[in-house]
């Protein structure tokens, strides 16, 4: 794993243009923007490797292609950003407003999005290899496909997202909410949902959880939502 380069540059409380940022990343240094404000540029297949976000305003800026390797954010609001096909592999969010932002075809392999929203992004046919979500919103995201393969989710709202085909087999699901949820061909098989609020559910969701683990009251809940009951 290569290790972050100590930032030599930083950027602070101004708009700087694309050809200043990619003049920047053509020194194939780290640099650290500060309370910069970028919205609506194009940074399209610019290399930002290393690079550190802090209190940026990256609101509709363009990042498709761009190389986002190892780049730590935090507290950004980046709400409709294109980072279609972006590499995020081993890049960090920290408490970023990633609202409806586009994240389609990104390598997503070892990232962490912690204390984030992520309300009605897209993140299908991303590579999601040890992706990390924790404490984060994805009410109405769009993840269709997206594996959670052996993943520890905590503390994440997937509220009424699109989880269709999505993987989530071996994973533990901790103060996580599936309500309302589409679950049609995801996959539950040895993941661990006695933390999982799975409320709304549909009759014709039940096949999903096969195989999976859950609590008595849970079972109960669900008996219930399908309009059965135990006496």
């Amino acid at each position: 794993m290569a290790e972050n380069r100590t930032p030599d540059t930083v950027v602070a409380g101004n708009r700087p243009d694309r050809s200043e940022l990619a003049a920047l990343a053509a020194r194939e240094q780290p640099a650290r923007l500060s309370g910069c404000d970028l919205q609506g540029l194009d940074l399209s297949r610019l290399d930002f490797s290393d690079w550190t976000f802090e209190r940026c305003n990256l609101q509709h800026a363009q990042l498709k292609g761009a190389i986002l390797e190892r780049t730590g954010w935090t507290s950004c609001s980046a709400a409709f950003a294109d980072m279609t096909a972006a590499d995020l592999t081993e890049a960090k969010f920290t408490s970023c407003d990633l609202n409806n932002a586009g994240l389609r075809g990104a390598k997503l392999t070892s990232a962490s999005f912690i204390g984030c929203k992520l309300t009605g992004a897209t993140l299908t046919e991303t590579r999601s290899l040890d992706t990390c979500f924790r404490d984060t919103l994805l009410v109405y995201a769009k993840l269709r496909g997206m594996s959670f393969r052996g993943m520890h989710l905590e503390g994440v709202d997937f509220s009424q997202a699109d989880l269709g085909d999505c993987d989530f087999r071996d994973a533990i699901l901790a103060g996580v909410s599936l309500r309302e949820a589409s679950l049609k061909g995801a996959r539950f098989q040895a993941a661990d949902l006695r933390g999982a609020d799975l409320g709304g559910l549909r009759l014709g969701d039940a096949a999903a959880f096969k195989g999976a683990t859950i609590s008595r009251e849970q079972a109960g809940q669900l008996l219930r939502e399908f309009g059965l009951y135990v006496r």
